[in-house]
Formats: structure tokens, C-alpha cells, sequence
């Protein structure tokens, strides 16, 4: 059998390294957090799944539960597009 994706429409922002205070607005809550490593410019997100690392140019998103993880950039344009 072949499925389709749902439609679902989510929240994200792209790690620049230099967007730090809006990624940490975003998604720095009481159920989940992101720290960043300056020294490698990367961040490491709690997910639902463990800690996961996101590195400059990833996706940083939303889930539809309230969730957060990365997702690569490629990746991330194969799923997303803009609303």
C-alpha cells in the first residue's frame, strides 16, 4: 500500500549560528530545551526521542504536539514548503 503525508502545517527556524536568542525564545520551554555549543556552533535539542544535535543550516521545528527537534536542511526542503 502507498501513503501520503498529511497536511500539517508547522513551525520552524533555520540555525544560522547567529540567530541564537530567537531560536532560544522559540523553543526554550519548561518541557523542552536547546543549548548551543559555541565552540562547535551547534545545539543540542531535547527531543521526545533524546537529545539530538543540529548543526548551522538545519531546521529547528515545532511538532504538531508541542514538540521540538531538528531536521536537516535537505531534508527539510523535501518535506516543507512555506504557507
Amino acid at each position: 500500500m502507498k501513503y501520503r503525508k498529511k497536511p500539517v502545517v508547522i513551525e520552524a527556524i533555520q540555525w544560522t549560528t547567529d540567530n541564537w536568542l530567537i531560536i532560544n525564545a522559540f523553543a526554550n520551554t519548561e518541557a523542552y530545551t536547546i543549548e548551543r555549543d559555541i565552540l562547535r556552533g551547534t545545539l543540542k535539542v531535547a527531543t521526545t526521542e533524546g537529545v539530538m544535535t543540529a548543526k548551522k543550516g538545519d531546521w529547528i521545528i515545532k511538532g504538531v504536539k508541542g514538540e521540538f527537534y531538528p531536521c536537516r536542511n535537505d531534508i527539510f526542503e523535501a518535506t516543507y514548503e512555506p504557507v
